[in-house]
């Protein structure tokens, strides 16, 4: 009979994506004897204090939380140590010093979404979409001082959809992520993990962190960079473009969901087309028929809503 270690876990994540990893580890019996995860922050119109999703779910099934501004603090380090955990788990939290990350016995792993070592860094959904990939899936690995190089513990891989959104992609993730925590997980609490070093590879994809720039839509590029990068931002962040009216100043606006329409034309890139129902826009090999979209100061609406009640210009492009 395999001897199992006695696990003592701290768990460190903020957003929803970690929330089923640690949903997962409760849910499984093991000993979550600490959560880690940022200070409340302002948020709404009101500014109010709102606690992150980690913190929410914590609160909720009596954890115990600690919520440190600064990673290197004598008092948060004493705090930590007073856990004594034996296993810390990130998933969606910051980079953490080394005298964090080295204090438990059995390491510090962390949870990453895409096939490392292709697109370490901050945003690997969003940059798997909007780079065409077809595949995915998450990745285990122990931390060391660099950012998503450690050695690797397990992974499991997921097929992208033609149509996937991040919204949807990211999703899937979250719960095949929380079923390999919980796999690595157990091969750590019977001393069964193994870990292999991340390859030297040519062509690493690297998954920046997201800014207004690139976020920007090219209405010059090919039919399927544009489509890739739009439903590669839907719903979070958003792709966005200005829209000229000839009226003014362009406005900003944010595009959601899109379909794309494969035909040759002879308009120029981000000249708009539209009908009572429709709107899509002209680029290289195609259209952009856009489904969803938001001005500025207006919620998200469809395309079909917006035309009953907006009238573009027969000049109108989007820029």
């Amino acid at each position: 009979m395999t001897t199992k270690r006695n696990i003592k876990i701290v768990f460190m994540g903020t957003p929803d994506f970690a929330v089923a990893t640690l949903k997962t580890l409760i849910d499984n019996d093991y000993n979550v004897v600490g959560v880690i995860t940022a200070p409340d922050r302002p948020a709404g119109r009101g500014q109010k204090l709102r606690a992150s999703a980690v913190k929410q779910f914590a609160l909720d099934h009596n954890l115990n939380i600690l919520q440190p501004t600064n990673l290197k603090a004598d008092a948060f380090i004493k705090e930590l140590k007073a856990l004594e955990a034996n296993l810390q788990i990130v998933v969606a939290f910051r980079m953490l010093p080394k005298v964090v990350w080295q204090m438990p016995a059995y390491g510090t792993f962390n949870l990453h979404a895409s096939l490392l070592p292709q697109y370490r860094g901050a945003a690997p959904i969003h940059w798997a979409i909007i780079n065409g990939e077809t595949k995915t899936g998450a990745t285990t690995f122990f931390i060391d001082e660099k950012i998503d190089t450690g050695a690797i513990i397990d992974s499991n891989d997921l097929t992208i959809t033609n149509d996937e959104t991040v919204g949807s992609l990211h999703d899937r993730l979250m719960i095949l992520g929380s079923k390999l925590v919980l796999k690595t997980v157990k091969l750590i609490e019977t001393d069964a993990a193994t870990t292999t070093i991340q390859p030297e590879i040519k062509n690493v994809k690297t998954a920046y962190k997201l800014n207004r720039e690139n976020c920007k839509i090219d209405w010059s590029a090919p039919l399927d960079t544009i489509y890739n990068k739009i439903r590669g931002l839907n719903p979070f962040p958003a792709a966005w473009c200005y829209l000229d009216t000839d009226n003014g100043e362009p406005l900003s606006v944010k595009i959601y969901a899109v379909e794309k329409i494969e035909d040759t034309h002879n308009f120029d890139a981000g000249h708009l087309i539209t009908t009572k129902d429709q709107l899509r826009v002209a680029c290289a090999g195609g259209y952009i028929d856009i489904k969803e979209i938001q001005l500025p100061g207006k919620r998200k609406m469809e395309v079909k809503s917006l035309l009953n009640g907006f009238q573009f210009s027969d000049t109108a492009k989007l820029l």
